[in-house]
């Protein structure tokens, strides 16, 4: 029998109830076992979570100039942005400026985004982390404007952002993002649902597992019945 389509917001609130631990097993028994991105990027505040689609940003090493990309004239960035987007910014590592800040991140969200991820930094931290519901993965904080340092030159392409158990991640826009304080994890949008389906699957018996082992029981008794640790 066909899997039932499953709406985005639908996706996107339940994949966010599921932990990384368990997305990351589910990819990795399907033979998609490098999608984690880099451990250094990490939430401002451990108990952040998202789940959406992601839309992407290239970056530059760059300053800002007059001559830009068409698609950024009048905001077309965040005009291009739709509900439940995780905008995916490949920073490069870079380990100086802050690429994304308070105002637009406010815009962001306005538009329908999600959450943020950064392969490099962002600023306005405090101003961040007053966002109600806007989780924030990247790896540092910084002071610095980035606007002489680097610029945004184009969003919604395949991208490339640092991994863990490979050099890099590839993300393509419509990517399924999801990110805990374990990290983050991209699932191709291709299998995603098949993804959510497994996990859920798997997140059931791991709840069960945690109640039988809360209250008592053995842990050979619960190995037996639920085979899963």
């Amino acid at each position: 029998m066909a899997e039932k389509e499953v709406t985005v917001k639908e996706m996107a609130e339940r994949f966010r109830e599921i932990p990384t631990a368990t997305i990351y097993d589910t990819l990795d028994s399907m033979g998609h076992g490098n999608q984690c991105l880099s451990l250094e990027i990490k939430p401002l505040c451990y108990e952040m979570r998202t789940a959406g689609r992601a839309f992407t940003v290239r970056g530059s090493r760059e300053p800002r100039t007059e001559t830009i990309n068409p698609k950024f004239h009048d905001f077309g960035m965040f005009k291009a942005m739709s509900p439940y987007s995780v905008v995916v910014v490949n920073a490069e590592k870079e380990s100086c400026c802050g690429h994304w800040g308070e105002m637009m991140s406010y815009t962001s969200k306005q538009y329908g985004a999600v959450g943020i991820v950064i392969d490099g930094g962002i600023r306005d931290g405090r101003g961040l982390l007053k966002i109600p519901d806007w989780p924030v993965f990247v790896r540092y904080t910084s002071p610095v404007e980035s606007a002489q340092r680097w610029r945004p030159e184009d969003f919604q392409i395949p991208i490339y952002m640092s991994g863990t158990l490979t050099t890099q991640v590839r993300v393509n826009p419509g990517d399924w993002v999801v990110g805990d304080m374990d990290g983050v994890i991209v699932i191709h949008q291709e299998i995603a649902q098949t993804v959510l389906l497994k996990a859920e699957e798997i997140e059931r018996y791991e709840e069960k597992t945690r109640q039988a082992l809360a209250s008592g029981t053995p842990i050979d008794e619960v190995y037996r019945k639920y085979k899963r640790l």
